[in-house]
């Protein structure tokens, strides 16, 4: 990330006004975002360059979305030819609005996934990070990151990745993030920021490597 990058998003964001994701995420509001068509084709072409940034080319490989909604990301990685999905997502409506059984679903807290060491080759998450960590002051939302990068590092096999797409308010979080990784986990990374200079077309990724 350049030094001379910055950024603040002075708009609040429903992470912000919401203090419990169930809150914001009625049944009504469910059925809104997973018929958006505007939505769906956005998750999928952050999904493509999340793709881009893993350079994973084996279709046989193990993926993870970690944070799937309805899951936009895991039905386009199935379109796309690769065969072993698991969407994850913590609220279950999400996971009934379509029948996607093709893509495994689980209802899990995605900061405690239920799987054993070495399962995946690859884990993305598409706009879910900032509803776990928003706020460098809560200590609660600390624990929560360390406890998501420690299972998603477990849950790796060696020598595998994370791309995780976002949205942090600012500068100083994505900072703060960046350092909480580095002190309770051994993955090698860094952010990825496209198009930094506009805040409409602004994408963040955090990239992950397993050692």
């Amino acid at each position: 990330m350049n030094e001379d990058f910055n950024f603040c998003v002075k708009k609040k964001r429903p992470e912000e006004i919401y203090k419990n994701i169930f809150d914001y995420y009625t049944i009504e509001r469910i059925f809104q975002y997973a018929n958006s068509k505007s939505m769906k084709k956005i998750q999928e072409k952050i999904t493509l360059r999340a793709l881009e940034i893993l350079d994973l080319a084996n279709k046989n490989s193990i993926i993870l979305d970690a944070g799937c909604g309805p899951g936009f990301a895991s039905i386009f990685l199935k379109d796309l030819g690769y065969k072993n999905v698991i969407a994850l997502d913590l609220i279950l409506d999400f996971l009934k609005v379509y029948d996607i059984k093709e893509v495994t679903p689980l209802s899990a807290d995605m900061c405690y996934i239920p799987f054993r060491s070495h399962t995946f080759d690859a884990i993305i998450s598409i706009s879910a990070l900032q509803w776990i960590y928003r706020d460098i002051n809560n200590e609660d939302m600390k624990m929560r990151l360390i406890n998501l990068i420690k299972s998603f590092y477990n849950a790796l096999k060696p020598n595998c990745k994370v791309v995780i797409q976002f949205y942090p308010k600012n500068k100083t979080l994505i900072e703060n993030i960046g350092k909480i990784i580095a002190k309770n986990t051994d993955f090698n990374g860094n952010f990825i920021i496209d198009n930094p200079n506009n805040s409409k077309k602004r994408k963040i990724f955090l990239f992950l490597k397993k050692n």
